[in-house]
């Protein structure tokens, strides 16, 4: 019997038939079945980091992941420790592997492995072929493929299942034949950017909830859809087969739902529109001018004039066009509060609404590259500092509420807070303290005309160094960001009542309109994004070591003028590297430095350190930790030891503004 049931074992193999109920040895049908399912459990069970390095081994040229390794976990809370890996609550959130010359296959079949994947972007690499499979991953809210050399027909299948996908950047590709009708029918997509392609074919029928499109530079024809006639010109234009609105009309041939020629109705409004804007320009000229001796001083350029109340001279209150203050009927009290709450990010702070500010006096400030900002004096309560911000609307609710709890949570006396935020898809708002003493840009360049004390080497040393210090504690708690701070210069750090330095419009990177971002923001100034179109972790360091120069020569940086305006001069560096040292006290430090020859020696040396910071070859430039290593050695020589004790008597500021001395690099 034992023989037989051997021999039966033997025979039994030729009889299975995985996909057939009738093979009679259904033990050993079992059995294999659990051994195929095993195999399936295991290949899936792969930790984070085993499947983040599977996924990097699919690419070519990935030095730029070189701290990708098993021994790390890519995710600590909401800190990564692996170069473009978003985390939020320990999972992988986002892949932002930008500039960094990738090439290779994207393999979204192992991508697949990350439940919580919800944004990826591998924009200005140098990835071909065809799209890769994109619908793989159905929980996904945004890809970003932008300028790389992908190339061929896009299935028309390619986003099914895309339910909840928001923005589709495939700009500046090779992509050919039609706009998959898959794209049109994502029942919540808001940003599609398609420009810079060879697309032909007619447009889809997209729904008109697009708060942004761009199909410009393809080989697109017929008429432009009613339900995209909303944007203008330059969506559509670099297209010769388009017509209808905002184009030129349609012929006969090409004749459907798009009217002609636009109707007599728009036509009328148009004219009543355009009246109304030449009204208010002659209107705000005349008070303007009028009004001229009350202008307050400003920061870069000088503001209109202060209204008696922040509502009606910063027109926050556009931020919701329901909010009518002082005129609410009852029954939309509970709307309106909920309209004007502002997202606190600071439990240390007294809580008040968007509505209180709209209520405050208030005074202008400025206005900076992306946005102007306005002193608000609460009638009961701190003054606090408002900016809008309009280059954000290219960034999701969820993405920005959760970036700016964790910008909220950074402590450092070398930080000005995040206080509270107000979220607006077409603008943010980004609330922090006012600090009386203004910024380190009117300190160097504006102080006589304010009639200020000059800065001398004990502050300016001191200035560098408080500087230093929050760049490599940014550096710390924000290692997924490529450039930290990304928008460092003078403009950008506040100075405290006991000259302590304050870093402001940090770790806006990754909110900031990429496109925006590359025309407004300093990192996108520097040499290796210049040469390269990448900034990297070293990009803060060119930033640290303009502003050493800026601190020493009191000269402004050309390099961070607007396009068009001063980037045909010489930069600060070349210019300081083009003078001899032994004439570097007579030509290259500010004037006003009272200097002596007792720290002529220390200003050199921390001349030389930002001079190195300032290396055009990445490669060569300090380290970060480096640098501010290097900085701290400098001394003041002759400074007198007690000549900030006039703070000691004031309250601490740190304990003032939540700081632990626990952040302080030493």
């Amino acid at each position: 019997m034992l023989d037989k049931g051997r021999h039966a074992a033997v025979r039994a193999p030729p009889c299975i038939n995985i996909t057939s109920m009738a093979c009679k040895d259904k033990p050993l049908f079992l059995f294999l079945s659990f051994v195929v399912s095993a195999h399936v459990v295991v290949s899936s069970a792969l930790t984070d980091s085993e499947n983040l390095l599977k996924f990097k081994d699919s690419l070519s040229n990935a030095s730029a992941l070189a701290n990708w390794s098993e021994n790390i976990k890519p995710c600590n809370g909401d800190t990564s420790n692996w170069n473009g890996v978003i985390c939020v609550k320990n999972y992988v959130w986002g892949l932002q592997l930008e500039r960094m010359g990738l090439t290779g296959k994207i393999d979204f079949q192992i991508l697949e492995s990350f439940p919580e994947l919800r944004t990826i972007s591998f924009m200005n690499n140098s990835f071909d072929g065809p799209l890769p499979e994109i619908k793989k991953l159905g929980a996904l809210r945004s890809i970003y493929l932008s300028n790389n050399h992908f190339s061929g027909e896009i299935p028309d299948n390619a986003f099914e299942g895309l339910l909840k996908l928001k923005k589709v950047f495939l700009a500046h590709n090779g992509f050919e034949g039609a706009i998959p009708s898959s794209l049109a029918n994502l029942p919540k997509l808001l940003d599609l950017r398609l420009e810079g392609n060879k697309f032909s074919g007619k447009l889809p029928n997209f729904k008109e909830k697009f708060a942004s499109l761009n199909v410009s530079n393809n080989e697109l024809g017929g008429p432009i859809p009613e339900s995209l006639s909303k944007f203008d010109l330059t969506s559509f234009s670099g297209n010769k087969g388009l017509c209808g609105w905002p184009l030129s009309q349609c012929d006969g041939s090409n004749s459907s739902s798009i009217s002609k020629k636009p109707p007599l109705a728009s036509i009328v409004v148009v004219a009543i529109v355009v009246a109304v804007a030449i009204a208010a320009i002659v209107g705000a000229a005349f008070i303007l001018f009028t009004r001229r001796k009350r202008t307050s001083k400003t920061i870069e350029t000088p503001p209109p004039p202060p209204p008696s109340n922040l509502q009606k001279k910063t027109g926050i209150n556009d931020v919701e066009q329901g909010l009518q203050a002082g005129s609410s009927e009852q029954s939309s009290h509970d709307k309106k509060t909920e309209i004007t709450k502002l997202s606190f990010v600071r439990d240390d702070r007294e809580r008040f609404d968007l509505h209180d500010l709209l209520k405050a006096s208030a005074e202008i400030l400025g206005s900076g590259c992306f946005g102007s900002s306005y002193k608000a004096a609460l009638s009961t309560g701190p003054t606090m500092v408002v900016k809008r911000f309009k280059q954000m609307n290219n960034v999701g609710k969820e993405e920005f509420q959760e970036h700016m709890r964790r910008l909220g949570r950074l402590r450092h006396p070398n930080l000005l807070p995040l206080v509270a935020y107000y979220y607006r898809k077409e603008e943010k708002l980004l609330v922090t303290d006012y600090v009386e003493k203004g910024s380190l840009a009117v300190h160097l360049h504006g102080h006589q005309a304010l009639g200020q004390p000059n800065m001398d080497w004990s502050i300016r040393l001191k200035v560098a160094k408080g500087i230093g210090k929050g760049l490599v504690y940014l550096h710390k708690e924000l290692p997924s960001i490529i450039a930290a701070h990304g928008h460092l210069k003078s403009s950008n750090v506040l100075i405290d009542e006991c000259n302590e330095p304050l870093l402001t419009d940090y770790g806006l990177v990754p909110v900031i309109n990429q496109e925006n971002a590359q025309e407004l923001m300093v990192a996108y100034r520097s040499p290796e994004y210049l040469q390269l179109s990448r900034i990297t972790k070293k990009t803060d360091v060119w930033n640290l070591g303009i502003l050493i120069l800026e601190l020493l020569t009191g000269k402004f940086p050309t390099n961070f003028l607007p396009q068009g305006k001063g980037n045909e001069e010489e930069d600060l560096a070349s210019w300081v590297n083009s003078i001899p040292e032994e004439e570097w006290m007579s030509k290259v430090f500010d004037k006003e430095i009272k200097a002596s020859k007792s720290n002529e020696s220390e200003m050199k040396k921390l001349l030389k350190i930002g001079l190195s910071c300032c290396e055009g070859d990445v490669e060569k430039r300090l380290d970060l930790r480096e640098a501010v290593e290097r900085i701290n050695q400098v001394k003041e020589k002759d400074s007198d030891d007690d000549l900030f004790s006039s703070c000691a008597s004031e309250v601490d500021t740190k304990s003032s503004r939540g700081i632990s001395d626990d952040f302080v690099f030493s």
